[in-house]
């Protein structure tokens, strides 16, 4: 049996032995975990990761490899990966790479042979808190000296954001939606695209008089890494539109609308990944069991001085999960109902867009 040659080192001082795959490197992360029983794949390339290290609950990550169509951006930024069992030989016919040649592309640590177990628990009774991946030679002392001496920054959406608008058009379009990108996943937009939308994608800091100038019929707000409050281009933005187009959130676009109505967000103690969030929608009763990925939640006694109403709201932890303002036609929610692969309960919130923008 080899011997453990990576490690991590937690900023109380916890430490996990392991084998590093991916990326020969040392890196400084927020410490996470997901749920998730597949997609590591959507996981990694999720820019929602950004500076954070994942710790995947199910045991065996990398069984079916890396396939070319499921990327949910073309450049990943996850800051690592901590998982159980690493598979090296996948079984999948759509395969191209495996997963450690993806992260070691791409400059992105993993270490395998963790009791996630332990861990996971670990973050759910201290909460997230940040971790270094570095060889098994550094002594604890080293790591919680460069744990101390470094912080994780604020600029995740600026880095993640596109630096130039581009496009996704659709054959036979009906209609043209700009998406403000602060981290957007790949399948939003091709979510938009099968719903007969031709979407221009621009950066998180374009102007509402450039947005105006494109002459779209409705705004995306999309999904996004950080804190929302770091991200005031865009709750101005908010500010700005609202009222004059039909506006849809997800996620960080959830509470960045919820920031631009005068509500209040606030961090959770570990944040809710994963695909098996059940979320009651106040308006039909119905449960969807939903995909989430978010660190942060919106304060719901702050709502009740905003026109906007709560329209879902978590069965585990009751934190809000939707909000709409009917008169604006603006409605957001903190969960993903494109996520693929992933439950389909959610996928009428397109829908919803799809008509506010037909009435518009």
């Amino acid at each position: 049996m080899k011997e453990p040659n990576k490690k991590i080192v937690l900023e109380d001082g916890e430490e996990y032995y392991g084998y590093g795959f991916g990326a020969d490197k040392e890196a400084i992360c927020e410490i996470v975990f997901n749920t998730s029983m597949v997609g590591y794949q959507e996981i990694v390339s999720d820019p929602s990761y950004t500076y954070q290290m994942v710790v995947m609950t199910y045991p065996l990550i990398g069984n079916y490899g890396i396939t070319d169509e499921d990327y949910e951006t073309k450049q990943p930024t996850i800051g690592g990966m901590v998982v159980r069992e690493y598979n090296d030989l996948p079984s999948n016919f759509r395969y191209t790479k495996t997963l450690s040649e993806y992260l070691e592309e791409n400059d992105i640590p993993g270490i395998a042979g963790i009791d996630t177990r332990k861990l996971t628990r670990s973050i759910r009774e201290k909460g997230s808190r940040k971790v270094i991946i570095t060889d098994i030679t550094t002594t604890k002392q080293n790591a919680l000296k460069k744990l101390r001496e470094n912080e994780i920054p604020k600029d995740a959406v600026a880095k993640v954001s596109c630096k130039k608008k581009w496009y996704s058009r659709t054959a036979n379009p009906n209609y043209h939606v700009v998406a403000v990108d602060c981290g957007i996943k790949l399948n939003i937009v091709r979510s938009l695209n099968k719903r007969g939308c031709n979407v221009t994608v621009v950066p998180y800091n374009t102007t509402a008089k450039e947005i105006i100038d494109l002459k779209p019929d409705g705004i995306f707000l999309s999904n996004g890494p950080g804190d929302p409050e770091d991200v005031k281009e865009v709750i101005k933005l908010v500010k700005q539109l609202r009222g004059k187009y039909p506006i849809f959130g997800i996620c960080l676009g959830h509470q960045m609308i919820s920031l631009a109505y005068g509500a209040k967000t606030y961090k959770l103690k570990f944040g809710h990944r994963g695909g098996n969030h059940p979320v009651t929608n106040l308006e039909t009763g119905k449960i969807e069991i939903t995909s989430q990925n978010h660190s942060y939640a919106v304060d719901e006694n702050s709502l009740k001085k905003t026109d906007l109403i709560v329209t879902h709201k978590n069965v585990l932890d009751d934190t809000i999960e939707g909000v709409e303002c009917k008169k604006d036609k603006v409605f957001s929610v903190q969960y993903h109902p494109e996520s693929s692969p992933g439950p389909q309960d959610s996928g009428y919130l397109f829908d919803k867009f799809l008509q506010l923008l037909k009435n518009n």
